[in-house]
């Protein structure tokens, strides 16, 4: 009998999120996704696992349990989430305004499996997006169905991800357990936190010199120069991803000007692109959507071998350069960079399988956060009738909150009253708020957890 714990992943993208979680001993029963070129890169890499192309919106999750031969509640964990779909229409209640339907079907999907965990992941921007009502909202839907959540920013350089990568993570069970997210493992530091022992250097240093041949595999030179390297070769023979494209003309000569840390803004305007001076002064609102943003304000920045890679996007292969050589970054180091291995084959044209690189959940980070719950939770317990509940937050590592996720902390601390009804939040002056039964306590920046429920600190 197969003892794995049973996984299903929605939004499913390339897979990063079920490598993760397959490495760390899960078993992947079935996948979606909408984009048929991710589902293409999912069948690829993983044929053991169902995978369809598939709207969540249509989806009907009775008939696929019973096609998985499964009963409600034997899920141990769903993982995926919905992106954020934009803003509601003003004077629209939130779960009538079409653009949440996302959202709305993952709620359903989450009622109908009963799952013992979800693991949902976002862009940072979910903690903000519709002024902090989508998250709070998403919250509520959840504990009404008998979760007990968390909702944190995590920094994937802490876990050892070679990048500055910023994600928006909510974790509930409906086991009744407050847990805690698996600690940090690489100590960073610094403005933005840009210093790690983890860097761009350990991921694709030891990379051979792409080929100009988009269909040519590229021979690696040598061994593997340490282990980070030999875990992302991890037995493969021929690299793929591995090319470039000629680059001449003033744009070899923008790159060719900038020097690592470098980006558009610090070269003769002589050599801004004619679209620079819009772009460097466009200001996005917080919430939205990837797709709605455009290019990024630097244009052209050429990375720093000694810190983690700015975080990577659909947009790395275009304006990304290379610490060292005078080109762009290509798809393999973009994807070395998200610890992907190089086996991992990507479907579709450059800009698709960019697309797929950049959305993905970094399966390193994955398999942590899967190894964490597995080995210091579990899926025992089921059965208890116990209410859900949100247990902890934690919004920024900052020392100072902006206003938009001041608005968010604001609506979510909404959320602990509603939870304990007739209590009265009384500020010790220590960062300690309480009354005579429960104690809401700050832990290290910004961390805020009810400890009236089970335990104290």
């Amino acid at each position: 009998m197969d003892a794995r714990p049973l996984a299903m992943s929605l939004f499913a993208g390339a897979g990063g999120c079920s490598l993760g979680f397959k490495r760390a001993g899960y078993r992947i029963l079935y996948a979606l996704d909408i984009d048929e070129n991710a589902v293409e890169t999912y069948r690829h890499n993983f044929p053991d696992t169902r995978c369809e192309v598939a709207d969540i919106m249509s989806c009907d999750f009775e008939k696929l349990l019973k096609n998985l031969s499964l009963k409600t509640g034997e899920l141990d964990v769903l993982i995926g989430g919905p992106p954020c779909q934009g803003f509601s229409t003003a004077g629209m209640r939130f779960w009538d305004d079409p653009r949440n339907g996302l959202l709305k079907h993952y709620v359903n999907a989450l009622a109908v499996l009963r799952p013992k965990w979800f693991v949902m992941e976002n862009v940072e921007g979910l903690l903000t997006a519709k002024g902090g009502i989508y998250v709070c909202e998403a919250a509520n839907a959840f504990i009404n169905l008998g979760y007990s959540i968390r909702i944190d920013k995590i920094y994937a350089q802490e876990y050892g991800i070679p990048q500055r990568r910023k994600r928006a993570l909510v974790i509930g069970n409906r086991l009744g357990m407050e847990f805690n997210l698996p600690e940090p493992l690489i100590p960073v530091h610094g403005r933005i936190f840009k210093h790690s022992d983890i860097t761009l250097r350990h991921a694709i240093e030891g990379l051979p010199a792409p080929t100009l041949d988009k269909h040519k595999p590229v021979s690696y030179q040598g061994k593997p120069k340490h282990e980070w390297e030999e875990q992302l070769r991890d037995r493969n023979e021929k690299l793929y991803d591995h090319f470039t494209f000629k680059i001449e003309g003033i744009q070899l000569e923008r790159i060719t000007n900038l020097k690592p840390g470098q980006s558009m803004k610090d070269l003769p305007e002589s050599l801004h692109h004619e679209s620079f001076s819009r772009r460097a002064n466009r200001r996005v609102m917080d919430g939205t959507p990837t797709e709605k943003r455009g290019g990024a304000p630097s244009g052209i920045k050429r990375l720093i071998f000694d810190e983690p890679s700015l975080t990577i996007t659909g947009a790395a292969i275009r304006e990304f350069i290379h610490p060292e050589a005078n080109r762009p970054l290509t798809l393999r180091e973009c994807a070395r960079i998200q610890t992907f291995p190089d086996w991992f084959r990507f479907k579709g044209n450059a800009s698709e399988r960019i697309k797929q690189i950049g959305n993905a959940i970094p399966p390193l980070l994955a398999q942590i956060f899967a190894v964490h719950l597995r080995v210091h939770y579990g899926f025992d317990n089921v059965g208890r009738n116990v209410p859900g509940k949100l247990f902890a937050h934690t919004l920024t590592k900052a020392t100072a909150m902006s206003p938009a996720l001041a608005k968010t902390d604001l609506m979510l601390w909404g959320l602990y009253k509603k939870q304990i009804p007739n209590t009265v939040f009384l500020d010790d002056g220590h960062g300690e708020y309480y009354n005579s039964k429960f104690t809401f306590r700050m832990q290290g920046s910004r961390q805020w957890r009810c400890s009236g429920y089970s335990k104290k600190f």
